[in-house]
């Protein structure tokens, strides 16, 4: 079950991945949607959801997430295409499959357009998932 490792992440603000099989409790609403696409000449594929739980904010990596690989990949918003400095929610913990990241209370999602896979060594990205309500 999800509801206890959601209740960790919302107290320690840590990014976790979770289990394919995991799903959120009843309680979750997805507030925005993507799908990932390649940049900087990186594949990507997948879909990601902003979904509210006990109103706290998480970014939902989709089970179909994928992404070719990178130095340095980490989990952050942008706006148009392009990485938000000071946005980054952690380091993505796998090249494919569901993963959760914790939204800092602090951040407010509604701010950024986009969900960047960004890597920090090269500075660039390497998949940008464009969000819609």
């Amino acid at each position: 079950m999800i509801a206890a490792p959601l209740a960790l992440l919302a107290a320690t603000g840590i990014a976790a991945a979770q289990d394919a099989g995991d799903s959120m409790d009843s309680m979750s609403m997805a507030t925005a949607s993507g799908m990932f696409e390649g940049r900087s000449n990186h594949v990507s594929s997948g879909g990601v959801d902003i979904v509210v739980d006990n109103d706290r904010a998480f970014v939902v990596l989709g089970e179909d997430f994928m992404l070719d690989g990178g130095p340095d990949p980490r989990v952050a918003f942008g706006n148009d295409g392009t990485y938000a400095d000071g946005t980054i929610l952690g380091a993505l913990v796998s090249l494919s499959g569901k993963q959760v990241y914790a939204v800092p209370p602090t951040m407010n999602v509604e701010d950024y357009s986009d969900v960047v896979i960004w890597c920090e060594v090269a500075q660039v990205p390497l998949a940008v998932a464009m969000l819609s309500q």
